[in-house]
């Protein structure tokens, strides 16, 4: 009886940890942060460091983009008006377009650009176009996040390419998301596109995520060294609304398993409060029995890469 009743016992204890009691996390602690929020009424359904700085990379032409619609939607620019490539756009290292001295680029193909491309010679001439300098279009930028909530970000420029002082959170990362959607329903399309025409060629963009998973529609992907793979991304399909930030991976198609898994996880018919996993980082074994620890938000960032390196 008694080695029936430790039998018993023991079985119990398996069946207890299920299959979503343990979540892989492709990234290494200090670059891992990730949320998801459910869109319609901002309650978090996952977080871990979200409020935790990290660099945007590219997640800061989502930015960009915000302050340009703002300038559509005033009537300072229309989808024709040409934006001039400075010099020092045009020099931006890749991902970009190429142009030459005294080119030009109309609006709409700037949004394409930036959005499918993740162009940082359009990100940067946008920024002067609406600023004046790169870096009074970066200050506006910051002042634009502050007033949405954004508490944890600074932007020092208009692309994403590495720059110590910028910086940014899973959690501002999704205050954006969210903020471009309810904002500027009439642009949002822009985010589902994975492709656009300029110059008479197909121009492919860098996230994998649209047509992997029936009710992605956008927004953005971001890379840097220092940064990891990062991506926002909006899950609406069946009555259900998502934004999920993750930010950190160590290889886009890792980040894009990972957010198929919280986006299958947060669909799910338990609460992620009720189930809030344990994580497996990259590189390590499942705890035994603890969490395994997480950096505090205030741990010092990664180094940065050599300047020059691609953002996307």
């Amino acid at each position: 009886m008694a080695a029936l009743a430790l039998l018993l016992l023991l079985a119990g204890c398996t069946t207890a940890a299920t299959p979503e009691s343990v979540l892989a996390v492709p990234a290494q602690p200090q670059k891992y942060a990730a949320i998801v929020v459910d869109a319609p009424t901002g309650k978090t359904l996952f977080e871990v460091n979200s409020s935790a700085q990290r660099y945007p990379a590219s997640l800061t032409k989502m930015m960009t983009l915000y302050m340009l619609f703002e300038a559509l939607q005033s009537g300072r620019v229309t989808k024709e008006t040409q934006i001039p490539v400075s010099d020092h756009a045009a020099s931006q290292p890749p991902t970009k377009l190429r142009f030459r001295h005294g080119e030009t680029i109309d609006v709409d193909s700037a949004i394409r650009a930036m959005v499918v491309k993740s162009a940082n010679d359009v990100a940067v001439a946008v920024g002067e176009y609406l600023g004046g300098s790169e870096d009074q279009f970066a200050a506006m930028m910051t002042a634009k996040a502050r007033q949405l909530g954004m508490t944890s970000t600074t932007f020092r420029n208009a692309c994403g390419l590495p720059d110590g002082g910028q910086v940014t959170s899973a959690r501002d990362m999704a205050v954006l998301g969210l903020a471009l959607e309810k904002r500027f329903p009439q642009h949002f399309h822009y985010f589902s596109e994975s492709d656009f025409m300029f110059r008479g060629r197909l121009v492919r963009g860098h996230n994998d995520m649209l047509g992997r998973v029936r009710g992605v529609d956008g927004i953005k992907t971001g890379y840097i060294r220092a940064s990891g793979y990062n991506i926002v991304t909006s899950y609406n399909a069946d009555g259900r609304h998502l934004i999920v930030v993750v930010m950190g991976a160590d290889s886009a198609r890792q980040r894009n398993d990972h957010v198929e898994a919280l986006i299958q996880r947060s669909l799910g018919p338990m609460t992620a409060a009720a189930t809030q996993p344990k994580l497996m980082y990259a590189g390590q074994q499942p705890a035994a029995s603890a969490l395994p620890g997480l950096p505090p938000p205030d741990a010092a960032l990664p180094g940065l890469p050599a300047p020059g390196l691609p953002a996307q």
